[in-house]
């Protein structure tokens, strides 16, 4: 009976710790509103396609295009900010 016990402990610890372990994959990985253009000039507006998230937009240093917040259904990432022509839109041009 004592060994049944000890049995039904160790299974308990181990499914509580595969548990935490678990939802520790839960958490959000986006950092919030940090870096995004709170006043987006009114000529990138006029120029986006539309259904893109104009309330969470950068711009990227790197290559000088404007990036959007797009959240999927499984996933939320940056995509490049494009025009209605699918073009993006850059404050400097492309090579």
């Amino acid at each position: 009976m004592e060994r049944l016990q000890e049995n039904a402990m160790k299974s308990r610890l181990i499914l509580m710790i595969i548990a935490v372990w678990g939802l520790g994959a839960c958490t959000a990985t986006t950092g919030g509103n940090a870096g995004f253009i709170r006043n987006l000039p009114e000529e990138i507006v006029a120029m986006a396609a539309p259904n893109q998230d104009l309330t969470a937009v950068q711009l990227k240093e790197d290559d000088g295009c404007y990036w959007y917040r797009h959240t999927g259904p499984v996933e939320t990432t940056m995509l490049p900010l494009r025009t209605a022509e699918g073009r993006p839109i850059c404050t400097r041009p492309q090579t």
